[in-house]
């Protein structure tokens, strides 16, 4: 009960604080229940990302990753984002620099970067066009014409891509740890032989393998919309375990299996409702990119928004 009463009072307390601030809390789909819960928005990054360049708040108060909160401030550079935990990275982005980038770049006669939204600013400002697990096939399908593409950094995203869209792509070597590593072909055989009704949802960061043995393949975002829609009532999620708690909320008459109780990203757990009070009442932790990267950012981001997902 105690825990409970100091929970209320800190919802209060952020409820009062956006009120006053005039901001928004956004919230990826693997945060923990509890940001959700508290969120103005819960989305994946293409959802996220529409939502940041909407806005019309003055603070933006994001709980997921740090490319996130970045991509946010490059599409708002006249608003305070604040992301609640400076920690809160992610892997995959880290597998590509900009110098790296730079010199792979250098290698082709007319490199086209195609860039995860998984990436730093530093990253998308040497990108063409960004995407998301969400429109990446559509963002491929339509520069497949304009020279050597370079896909960054994720190669299990890369190769769906490449076998759906038809289209040739040179692609870097970075991985989600996440899915790469915990949502394996096996881990999916055993989740269906446990639920032989239940549909197969997987993430595109998984390996193809994996891919293969599912029903459908798509972003957070794209599941939880197919699941309301969908007149099946059992699912094998194969992605962080994080998005059960929207997908249990939003559908009460549903059950939902993780493909492996394993797949959570620490990093997107770093962020508490603690921390969302305390970044809120005394405006730190700003992420905010220089102008001169801002502006050649701003393009790729703006090209993968014009893209439909």
């Amino acid at each position: 009960m105690h825990r409970y009463k100091i929970m209320r009072e800190i919802i209060e307390k952020i409820e009062y604080l956006k009120k006053k601030k005039n901001a928004i809390v956004l919230a990826h789909t693997y945060q923990l229940p509890e940001i959700q819960d508290i969120a103005d928005f819960v989305g994946d990054s293409l959802d996220l990302s529409k939502k940041a360049a909407n806005t019309e708040s003055s603070i933006i108060v994001f709980c997921g990753v740090h490319f996130m909160a970045e991509t946010a401030s490059i599409l708002n550079p006249q608003k305070k984002v604040l992301l609640p935990d400076l920690n809160a990275g992610c892997p995959m982005a880290d597998m590509v620099n900009v110098d790296d980038l730079i010199k792979f770049k250098n290698k082709f006669k007319n490199p086209v970067v195609v860039s995860y939204v998984n990436t730093t600013a530093l990253v998308k400002a040497e990108s063409y066009i960004c995407c998301t697990s969400a429109n990446a096939v559509n963002v491929v399908k339509s520069i497949a014409q304009e020279g050597d593409i370079i896909f960054v950094p994720d190669r299990n995203l890369g190769d769906y891509v490449q076998k759906k869209s038809g289209v040739e792509l040179n692609i870097w070597n970075g991985f989600c740890p996440t899915h790469n590593n915990f949502i394996l072909p096996e881990v999916i055989l055993k989740a269906k032989t446990e639920h032989p009704a239940a549909k197969v949802l997987v993430h595109p960061e998984c390996r193809y393998k994996t891919i293969e043995l599912a029903d459908e393949v798509m972003s957070t975002g794209m599941m939880c919309r197919y699941v309301k829609k969908s007149d099946n009532k059992e699912f094998i999620i194969g992605t962080e375990t994080g998005i059960l708690h929207k997908l249990k909320k939003d559908n009460p008459d549903k059950q939902f299996y993780p493909a492996i109780k394993e797949s959570v990203c620490p990093n997107m757990k770093k962020i508490t409702i603690e921390k969302v009070l305390d970044v809120l009442t005394n405006e730190t932790n700003v992420v905010s990119i220089s102008e001169e990267i801002r502006q050649k950012a701003i393009f790729p981001i703006k090209k993968m928004l014009d893209v439909w997902s």
